[in-house]
C-alpha cells in the first residue's frame, strides 16, 4: 500500500522515472497507470541506471538493510520506509555509510510532518500549554500479527520519533518492556517508558492483544 502512495506522489510531482517490484502483478498495474514509466524486476538494475540519483526503498522491513546499504553503495540517495532497519548496528552502519558516501539518506516517518503534528509543535513551543510533564501514546488493536518485526519496528518507532520531535529533546532513560504471546521472538506487547532531560515523562504501549482499537 505504501508503495503504491509513494508512485502516486512522485508521478504528481513529474519525479517518478522507475519502479521496481519482484511480483509481475503490482508493475503491470504501474504500467497500465503509468505507461511512460520503466519497470525493472531486478533492484540491481535500477542501481546500475546512472540517470536514476536517488531511490525510495518501501519493502519488507528484513530487506530494508541490504537494500538501502547496496543503495549507497552505488551512490544513490535514499529514502527508506520506517524503519531504516532492524538491528540498531545495522542501522548505525547504514548512517555511517551515507556520510561517506556523500548520500541523502532519510527514513519516511510522515506522522512528523503531519499537519496536526506540526501545530502541535508550534503551541508547545510558544508555551501555550505551559511545562510539559507527560506525553503518552497507545497503538492497541486485535491483530495483525507479524512474521519479521515486533511492536518496536512496526509501531512504537513511529510515536517515539513524534515525541522526540515535539519535545526537542534526547531521552536520557529508556526502559523497554516486552512479551511474545504469539510467536516466538516476535513481540506483540511492548511498553516503554522514557525520561527526557528536563523531567519530562513518556510512555508507549502497543499491543496487538487488545480487544479493540486504539
Amino acid at each position: 500500500r505504501w508503495g503504491r502512495n509513494y508512485v502516486r506522489n512522485f508521478a504528481e510531482l513529474e519525479a517518478l522515472h522507475t519502479v521496481c517490484d519482484l511480483k509481475p502483478a503490482p508493475l503491470k498495474a504501474i504500467h497500465r497507470q503509468y505507461p511512460d514509466v520503466n519497470i525493472k524486476k531486478q533492484f540491481n538494475e535500477v542501481l546500475l541506471d546512472k540517470e536514476i540519483k536517488g531511490v525510495v526503498v518501501v519493502t519488507p522491513f528484513a530487506t530494508h538493510y541490504s537494500l538501502v546499504r547496496s543503495a549507497l553503495k552505488a551512490g544513490k540517495d535514499v529514502l527508506v520506509e520506517k524503519p531504516l532497519a532492524l538491528r540498531v548496528e545495522e542501522g548505525e552502519s547504514l548512517v555511517e555509510l551515507a556520510t561517506r558516501q556523500g548520500c541523502i539518506l532519510m527514513v519516511g516517518d510522515i506522522f512528523c510532518y503531519h499537519p496536526a503534528i506540526v501545530k502541535l509543535k508550534e503551541i508547545i513551543q510558544a508555551g501555550d500549554l505551559g511545562k510539559i510533564y507527560y506525553i503518552y501514546s497507545n497503538r492497541l488493536n486485535l491483530g495483525q500479527f507479524r512474521t519479521e518485526e515486533n511492536n518496536i519496528s512496526r509501531f512504537a518507532q513511529q510515536d517515539i520519533s513524534v515525541i522526540l520531535s515535539l519535545l526537542d529533546d534526547t531521552p536520557v532513560f529508556l526502559s523497554v518492556r516486552g512479551g511474545n504471546c504469539v510467536q516466538p521472538g516476535i513481540g506483540n506487547i511492548i511498553i516503554t517508558a522514557l525520561e527526557f532531560t528536563n523531567e519530562v515523562q513518556a510512555h508507549f504501549f502497543a499491543n496487538y492483544l487488545h480487544p479493540g482499537d486504539e
